[in-house]
């Protein structure tokens, strides 16, 4: 068994490279193999989100609080709520983060396939996050 106390975990700030926006992570579990589990609470500011990516094996997104927003590539744009959960399909390519008016946090859940859980591509750009604009494929 190993005991993780919350004030163990270290919140980081998303990186640049693979968030637009203010987005505070927490690890929640990095299983030692054979566990391919990884999951992370993560807190997206206002119009913050993630880049386009995609799960090897998949990724689940649970919102515990705010209003959230999440696509798929060729989808439309959904509005999620806390309690809401969606699921996306290995190599599924997606983005996600808060609503344009206040913060928003979900779980993620997914899997590593040989020490990978995610695969990262270009920023959702502003008229597209907005509704207004289209998906440019990455």
């Amino acid at each position: 068994m190993d005991h993780h106390p919350a004030t163990s975990r270290p919140v980081t700030d998303g990186a640049p490279e693979t968030f637009t926006g203010r987005v505070r992570i927490a690890p929640v579990i990095e299983a030692p193999e054979p566990s391919q589990l990884r999951s992370y609470l993560v807190t997206f500011a206002a119009g913050a989100r993630t880049h386009w990516h995609t799960h090897p094996l998949g990724q689940a997104i649970h919102v515990l609080s705010g209003e959230g927003r999440a696509q798929r590539d060729g989808g439309e744009i959904l509005t999620l709520h806390p309690g809401d959960t969606v699921w996306f399909a290995p190599d599924e390519r997606h983005w996600h983060g808060a609503g344009p008016d206040g913060e928003m946090t979900h779980i993620a859940m997914q899997e590593a396939l040989d020490g990978k859980a995610v695969d990262w591509s270009d920023p959702v750009e502003e008229a597209h996050y907005a509704g207004t604009g289209r998906a440019v494929p990455g």
